[in-house]
């Protein structure tokens, strides 16, 4: 296949980003997408997140390149950090900041949808039905940030207040992880990261544990501010790509309209006059191309 073929200049790799999408509905046949956070591009897919299928992209770059990587972004699922450990030993590892907010946007969720089923510790005169019913289409009301809320949703906000004293303080404590974000040096980000978990202890306690766990990290956002927007910039066009071929069940097809997309040219064809048609009509019906 072509896309194996593809030569992508990684030499000046410094900083480098590491996400999955899925290639089908349900979160099946994950593809993990390599990205350069400096240049902003697309620099390799592994066709599964399995250490074996990451590790046989990043080795075909060279051990070169791989020891001069300085900083690398991933998520907080435990999958990568000890690959990039051991294969990028200089690098330091940077829990991105925007999976580090969702695993309390997740924890926060998780319990708004278990009070809309089982509502308790109600207010005076607030009823089971009247709780339900505030809790009707608040996700995003609930979970956006305050400031960007629409007034339709600062109105279902002010209604799931009213019902459920928990998600008040849950709320507010997710508003209060939101500001430590804002924090001008890694001293500051220090006390209020260890402030916040110790208040948030009982409200989010799986958030808090999986902090602990990957407290380095996620320190490490703070003096690099290295987050993989980027990356999920890209993820956000190869799944526009994988709608539109109504999922790929092939990874090198999905693999080569990636590059294509992305601006990465293919290597040029040398194919005897002779023989063009029936190869191009091969291509098309095998839909290399669609």
């Amino acid at each position: 296949m072509w896309a194996k073929k593809v030569d992508i200049d990684v030499s000046q790799l410094r900083r480098l980003g590491i996400d999955e999408i899925a290639l089908r509905k349900g979160h099946k046949d994950f593809v993990v997408v390599l990205s350069d956070l400096d240049t902003h591009a697309l620099i390799g897919i592994a066709p599964a997140r399995t250490h074996a299928a990451i590790e046989t992209v990043l080795l075909a770059w060279g051990g070169e390149v791989l020891s001069n990587i300085e900083e690398v972004s991933i998520d907080l699922s435990g999958n990568y950090r000890g690959l990039v450990r051991r294969l990028m030993p200089h690098a330091e590892i940077v829990a991105d900041r925007f999976h580090v907010m969702k695993l309390v946007t997740d924890e926060l969720n998780q319990a708004r949808n278990a009070f809309r089923r089982h509502p308790e510790d109600l207010p005076d005169g607030i009823t089971p039905e009247a709780a339900q019913a505030a809790l009707k289409n608040s996700k995003y009301a609930v979970l956006k940030p305050e400031e960007k809320l629409t007034d339709k949703q600062i109105e279902k906000l002010a209604e799931v207040k009213a019902v459920a004293p928990k998600l008040v303080l849950m709320h507010e404590t997710k508003e209060a992880f939101r500001a430590v974000f804002e924090a001008q040096n890694g001293s500051d980000a220090l006390i209020s990261l260890l402030a916040w978990m110790a208040m948030a202890q009982s409200l989010y306690p799986n958030s808090v544990a999986t902090m602990k766990r990957w407290f380095g990290e996620i320190l490490q956002y703070f003096e690099h501010r290295t987050t993989s927007g980027v990356v999920e910039g890209i993820n956000n066009r190869l799944k526009l790509i994988k709608r539109s071929g109504y999922g790929f069940r092939n990874f090198e097809r999905f693999e080569l309209r990636c590059l294509i997309s992305c601006g990465i040219s293919l290597p040029r064809l040398h194919i005897h006059p002779g023989r063009a048609r029936p190869f191009f009509k091969k291509m098309f019906e095998k839909s290399y191309f669609l």
